[in-house]
């Protein structure tokens, strides 16, 4: 089998190493997941747009995804703004801020679900099961939100952290395997290389210092 090298394990580590950074940076910088969160969310609405017009055949199930998308980009780009205020003046945002991160968080999650669970039930859209189960999930923990008091965005500093430190175990692992078989490829070069230059030595031997088969003498013996 022909090895070629790979500098991906060099991506997934530095890769590893921002994602844990900026966990880090989020956990003790509260503003920052106002920001990261609002980034998140648009990026996501604005993904979404070409593939569900494209794949949803129905006019009313395209008209109510791109409402959600709509509100949820408005949404994003309300915590986004609130996160780069919050950075630009060095205060942490009013209480209230908090209050409606809460809320908006909540809005996104069970709309998210109704709107699934919806078309799946009354307007026939096809579907598997994990994507099922998983909005059902999503469901619950938009209905859990509500019922946390004191809920706000230090608890998504957490929730982030533990995502950064998992992503970026993982990737430090994967990497850790493809840094291993660069070093393969680098041993295999340099065997390669001395077994090259060995055998061109062996071939720019006179043939008076090469080794000479002895043969059995077939002359007759003579007392």
């Amino acid at each position: 089998m022909i090895m070629k090298a790979s500098y991906g394990w060099l991506l997934k580590w530095i890769l590893a190493a921002i994602l844990i950074g900026v966990g880090f940076t989020m956990f003790f910088s509260k503003e920052l997941v106002f920001l990261i969160t609002g980034i998140v969310i648009i990026v996501f609405s604005l993904f979404r747009v070409v593939p569900l017009v494209k794949s949803l055949k129905k006019e009313i199930l395209r008209t109510i995804n791109i409402v959600e998308i709509i509100l949820d980009f408005i949404l994003g780009g309300i915590l986004t703004y609130v996160g780069v205020e919050a950075l630009q003046s060095g205060i942490q945002p009013d209480s209230i801020w908090s209050m409606a991160y809460k809320y908006i968080l909540v809005f996104i999650l069970l709309s998210r679900a109704i709107i699934y669970l919806y078309s799946v039930v009354f307007l026939d859209e096809k579907t598997e099961q994990i994507k099922f189960w998983s909005h059902i999930g999503i469901f619950a923990l938009g209905a859990a939100i509500i019922g946390i008091e004191n809920f706000n965005e230090e608890w998504i500093a957490w929730l982030l952290l533990i995502i950064s430190l998992f992503g970026g175990a993982y990737l430090i692992y994967d990497g850790s395997k493809g840094y291993g078989n660069y070093r393969k490829y680098s041993l295999s070069i340099n065997q390669s290389k001395t077994v090259s230059k060995d055998s061109k030595i062996e071939k720019d031997l006179p043939k008076s210092d090469q080794p000479v088969a002895e043969k059995d003498d077939d002359r007759p013996f003579v007392s």
